[in-house]
């Protein structure tokens, strides 16, 4: 996973100046000298990452045209997680960035598999106990590497799983994964071959989907299927810290199959006032809410006005969170989100 030390390139972003292997993206070398870039999918899809090009010349190698156009490209723009330096290079992130939230330089990691089990209609959790600590923010996540896929950085395959474990637990890591049919890194490994005690690597931390500063109301959080891994460590993290005075977190599933570690919300609800449970079923009749988890939260409140929000899933769940929420009188710049990617076309199946 890390790049050659050999041959490279000058790049500078903002006030920093990277050493850049000619095999290394901009995104990949700015995260490890804790320079930060935006950036969410780090797969050329999303387009959070992009930069301008100030002097030299990158390879936009395989930059989708949906994310960056050919005209952007003439305009000299370029997608930090994609782009490799051609030569002596400068650039400059166009996203704002908050000086004021903690940063993480991105490293490699090793670590053992502690625990792998079912929780939900395919969907396994995994536990990793890492070699040596990883300081995160409540809601990043990791890329681990799916073994035997390559040798270099351009052929290696990873895939992206939230912790969901708070990040003052530094050298367990937990993630829920869930089945992708012919999945490379989920039918073909997690769901196959992997088993505990093996050894993995992974790189972290990524994303900038987070909770870090203390928020003045209460929280709604909402995650569709393993959305709901990255909000169990913001809600940990909020409720040992105090960071939130109050947490709506909102599980949608389509059948009871899908839901995971109920008993241990419904027991958190019970014990602390902070802490409301809301799972919600879209396909199947029971004695808890039913229809999509964004219509529960209309249901649930006339106003969100002075309120925090955070979600996590399938981008149309997302998106429809974000519509209720604003609907609902929620400052824009108050609601945070991590939709799951796309995966490129050039990569695998997952």
């Amino acid at each position: 996973m890390t790049a050659s030390t050999t041959a490279t390139h000058r790049v500078r972003v903002g006030t920093t100046t990277l050493e850049v292997a000619p095999d290394q993206t901009i995104l990949d070398a700015a995260l490890r000298a804790n320079a930060w870039i935006p950036h969410s999918c780090t797969q050329g899809t999303c387009g959070s990452c992009k930069l301008s090009v100030v002097c030299g010349r990158v390879d936009h190698r395989d930059s989708p045209e949906y994310t960056l156009t050919a005209e952007e490209r003439e305009r000299g723009m370029a997608l930090a997680c994609m782009a490799t330096p051609c030569g002596e290079v400068t650039v400059e992130p166009i996203g704002a960035i908050d000086e004021s939230i903690p940063r993480q330089p991105l490293r490699d990691h090793c670590g053992t598999v502690a625990e792998i089990t079912e929780i939900a209609d395919h969907t396994r959790r995994l536990v990793v106990d890492l070699d040596d600590d990883m300081a995160f923010n409540a809601g990043q996540y990791c890329e681990l590497v799916v073994p035997s896929t390559g040798t270099t950085p351009g052929t290696v395959v990873t895939r992206q799983y939230s912790m969901a474990n708070p990040p003052s637990e530094t050298r367990r890591l937990e993630f829920h994964i869930k089945l992708t049919p012919g999945g490379v890194a989920t039918e073909r490994w997690i769901f196959s071959t992997l088993a505990v005690g093996d050894r993995l690597r992974l790189r972290g931390p990524l994303g900038q989907f987070h909770l870090v500063a203390e928020q003045t109301g209460p929280g709604i959080l909402i995650g569709g299927g393993t959305g709901l891994a990255p909000l169990c460590s913001i809600a940990s993290h909020a409720l040992e810290h105090n960071l939130i005075p109050e947490i709506h977190l909102y599980h949608g599933g389509r059948r009871r199959a899908d839901l995971y570690d109920v008993e241990r919300f419904t027991v958190l609800a019970a014990t602390d006032s902070r802490f409301h449970y809301h799972p919600v079923l879209s396909e199947q009749e029971w004695d808890g809410a039913t229809g999509l988890v964004t219509d529960a939260v209309l249901a649930d409140f006339s106003s969100c006005k002075g309120m925090s929000g955070f979600l996590c899933g399938p981008p149309p769940m997302v998106q429809a969170g974000v519509k209720a929420l604003k609907r609902r009188r929620m400052a824009p710049r108050m609601i945070f989100r991590e939709e799951f990617p796309a995966i490129p076309a050039t990569t695998p199946q997952e």
